[in-house]
């Protein structure tokens, strides 16, 4: 059998850090939204009894460092299939160290894939914890749509859909580390966004009021050349919001329309490279084919 699929990247809608813990992780407050822009990948069954991904952006390892990889061996461990042979291969699109939850989205959509893939029956929830062993991001990327995450990201809530919008992505040249986003973030004292408010307003269906409210924690202590610019021209196009996503270096702009957000994008791809324009997704990942 042979599954398609779409793994969407996600947005930081807000991202606040409200304490480090004892063994040193990062407890967040994030909302969080997947979008448009997708990797696509295609997971099959091997009789080799090996974990094979390959990927079409040559940059991107491989082997058991690869989320997918990783994912995946926890995956087939879980149900009792170790020594079972999988062969997964990603087109990517999603840019790397950009803050769009690009490696977290393929390890959840290899998870869903798998489970669909050898009918295992595990719950949304099991295959949360599952991702959440590998990476902070995927549980989120599991469960998708709009939500609220919180801690290292094994709790995530369902939050209500989003208005119609257009999402605007611009990846700038410089890449940003994770690692050093938080070591840089550690540095400083954060002043923390309205987390109880943006709440209230998605909640609320108060989608403009909820826009005004879009904040990163990481934009005070990470330097990213290019983002001042960025955020001019999609106000300048008449955003409803402009922020970073993650760590970096991506930044976002929300659109009531298509017809602003193209005008928004066109502006942006005379100085920028990587321009993408999309929607909000109500799934973290989306099923394309299955054939047997």
């Amino acid at each position: 059998m042979k599954i398609d699929l779409c793994a969407f990247a996600k947005i930081n809608l807000l991202l606040d850090i409200t304490g480090i813990k004892e063994n040193g992780y990062h407890s967040l407050f994030t909302v969080m939204q997947s979008v448009g822009l997708y990797d696509k990948l295609t997971v099959e069954d091997a009789d080799d009894g090996k974990i094979t991904v390959t990927c079409s952006d040559p940059d991107v390892p491989t082997g058991d460092e690869n989320t997918v990889t990783r994912c995946a061996a926890q995956f087939l461990d879980a149900v009792g299939l170790a020594g079972r042979g999988v062969r997964i291969h990603i087109e990517k699109h999603i840019p790397a160290q950009a803050g769009l939850g690009g490696g977290s989205a393929d390890g959840a959509a290899a998870l869903v894939a798998l489970n669909t893939l050898f009918d295992a029956g595990l719950s949304e929830r099991e295959l949360c914890v599952l991702g959440g062993r590998v990476g902070a991001d995927i549980p989120f990327c599991i469960v998708g749509g709009t939500a609220l995450a919180l801690d290292t990201g094994l709790i995530v809530a369902p939050l209500p859909a989003l208005a119609d919008c257009c999402v605007v992505i611009v990846k700038p040249d410089k890449n940003v580390s994770t690692k050093e986003a938080y070591a840089a973030v550690d540095e400083i004292e954060i002043k923390h966004p309205r987390n109880t408010a943006m709440l209230d307003a998605i909640v609320s269906g108060e989608f403009e009021t909820a826009m005004k409210l879009c904040a990163n924690v990481f934009e005070q202590a990470v330097n990213v050349p290019g983002r001042v610019d960025i955020k001019h021209i999609m106000l300048q196009h008449g955003c409803l919001a402009a922020c970073m996503s993650g760590s970096g270096s991506a930044v976002y702009g929300i659109f009531s329309d298509i017809t602003t957000a193209d005008a928004c994008a066109e502006a942006l791809e005379e100085q920028f490279p990587s321009v993408f324009v999309c929607e909000p997704k109500k799934a973290g990942c989306e099923i394309l084919e299955i054939t047997a």
